[in-house]
């Protein structure tokens, strides 16, 4: 609703399991609990704004509580990859970690970060607000 309220040009992604995830599609809402809680899909929206001192970019997610690891085995995609090459399948497994841990630290300073917004003077030049 937020998206389809905003005066401009809005995009949604989504995270939604499918088939091939080779998962209960029964399950999907807490499968999605469980992406969130990992950080592999962390919640946040980014709405600009014309309001002096916004910080634009929100994040919804709390810090993540599962590890990747543990997600991960629930997945067909990722199950696959541990049976077929278990050395590798770690080593992604510990990478797609550090990914998500300097991601999450990357959102929380996004979230905490004022902007100035350029205002308009009524003439159609553009004046950077203090904030």
């Amino acid at each position: 609703m937020e998206a389809e309220a905003y005066d401009g040009t809005s995009l949604v992604i989504a995270y939604a399991p499918c088939i091939a995830h080779g998962i209960d599609l029964a399950d999907m809402i807490e499968r999605q609990k469980q992406a969130v809680n990992s950080g592999y899909w962390p919640l946040y929206h980014f709405t600009p704004t014309q309001e002096d001192d916004a910080v634009p970019f929100k994040l919804d997610s709390r810090k993540p509580t599962l590890d990747f690891k543990n997600f991960a085995r629930g997945e067909a995609r990722f199950a696959l990859l541990a049976r077929s090459n278990p050395v590798e399948s770690l080593r992604l497994m510990d990478l797609a970690q550090q990914d998500i841990d300097a991601r999450w630290k990357l959102y929380e300073q996004l979230a905490g970060v004022a902007r100035e917004v350029p205002h308009t003077d009524g003439e159609g030049s553009s004046e950077p607000s203090a904030s």
